[in-house]
């Protein structure tokens, strides 16, 4: 199935916040707390280039949770079209896009041109909070340690906290996808 009519099948962004059940206080969160910064030459330079974002995602990531809001505030302001498809439920599309060629982790921004082809694809994390999520995970005991599932569960609250919370995490998102884009649009 061409990339046209993945978009053309996907919720809108509203279609999917309402239909969330994990996370939506959070994602909503940090939406109405993040602003793009107000002098950025890449925003009218990107307003011209008529691109479509699909975004792979579920509601139960922390990473959609923060990422999905920082993509939606930059969307609204290039005037992008976004539409959202549940990775679980469309794992032909996820398929292409797994991280370092075998996981499918999420959330997955895959942008199209006017064309109908890939433009570019970000995701799922920002250089910087990956590197927080490793070092959390650096943490923990062995998978088959007794206390793995509870201190699984602390570091993922760790996280959440710092991802509703650390506004400079919101901003990293905002740069790794600008950068994503001026590499691959701004050539």
């Amino acid at each position: 199935m061409s990339l046209m009519k993945w978009f053309e099948k996907g919720m809108t962004p509203e279609e999917y916040i309402n239909s969330m059940s994990v996370h939506k206080e959070n994602l909503e969160t940090i939406y109405k707390g993040f602003q793009l910064p107000s002098e950025d030459e890449f925003i009218q330079g990107a307003k011209d280039q008529n691109l479509k974002v699909i975004v792979l995602t579920e509601d139960w990531c922390g990473d959609a949770m923060v990422n999905i809001p920082v993509l939606l505030k930059l969307t609204e302001s290039l005037g992008m079209d976004v539409r959202f498809l549940l990775r679980d439920q469309n794992l032909e599309l996820m398929d292409q896009y797994l991280t370092n060629g075998t996981s499918r982790s999420i959330p997955i921004f895959i942008f199209v041109d006017e064309n109908g082809h890939e433009a570019a694809v970000w995701g799922p994390r920002a250089p910087r909070i990956q590197k927080i999520v490793d070092d959390e995970v650096a943490k923990l005991p062995p998978k088959d340690h007794e206390d793995f599932p509870q201190k699984q569960r602390e570091m993922i609250g760790r996280l959440t906290e710092q991802y509703v919370k650390n506004e400079e995490l919101w901003f990293e998102v905002y740069q790794g996808i600008k950068m994503k884009l001026m590499k691959r649009i701004f050539v």
